[in-house]
């Protein structure tokens, strides 16, 4: 059983269309949609502060969402990706973004629609991405403008993959 447990009184909310692993931890202040996934050892903390995600998100294997107390919570609009082992912590992801597997996205950042952040990238502090760009790079920094190409066969393609992927273990 995954550990969703309350924190301060706080209780995460994870509506039953999503699926969240055996071994993935979701503690205290946490609102998922609809169509969400938690993978294998992600942990998603909201202890410190409120994390609030969209519609269509998924947390993959080993990634890590946290807040700074007190002064920056995460949102995750709808339609996003974090791929594994990345961190995203204190900061605002919109709509239809994938975070690479092991980047790292720092408090008081703003990534914009329609983003990649590429895989072992580090966003530092207050950076905003532009819509429709991808950063890599430690520190990260604008590489290329996303094609729509990108957009509809990697960004819509990962999200909608892991809601296919989700079924096979609510089946189970």
């Amino acid at each position: 059983m995954p550990v969703i447990k309350p924190v301060n009184g706080r209780f995460p909310q994870v509506p039953e269309d999503c699926f969240v692993a055996e071994n993935a931890t979701i503690v205290g202040e946490v609102s998922m949609g609809s169509q969400c996934s938690v993978w294998f050892n992600a942990v998603i903390r909201g202890d410190v502060h409120f994390i609030k995600m969209g519609d269509k998100v998924n947390i993959q294997d080993g990634a890590v969402i946290h807040a700074t107390y007190q002064k920056s919570p995460t949102t995750i609009g709808n339609n996003v990706s974090i791929g594994h082992n990345a961190i995203v912590h204190g900061c605002t992801v919109h709509d239809n973004v994938l975070i690479g597997m092991g980047s790292i996205v720092m408090d008081d950042c703003v990534i914009e629609s329609n983003s990649i952040i590429a895989a072992g990238a580090v966003v530092t502090k207050n950076t905003v991405v532009e819509s429709g760009s991808i950063y890599a790079g430690v520190p990260a920094k604008k590489v290329k403008d996303i094609s729509e190409d990108l957009i509809s066969g990697e960004i819509d393609r990962i999200a909608n993959n892991y809601v296919k992927y989700s079924s096979w273990f609510q089946e189970a």
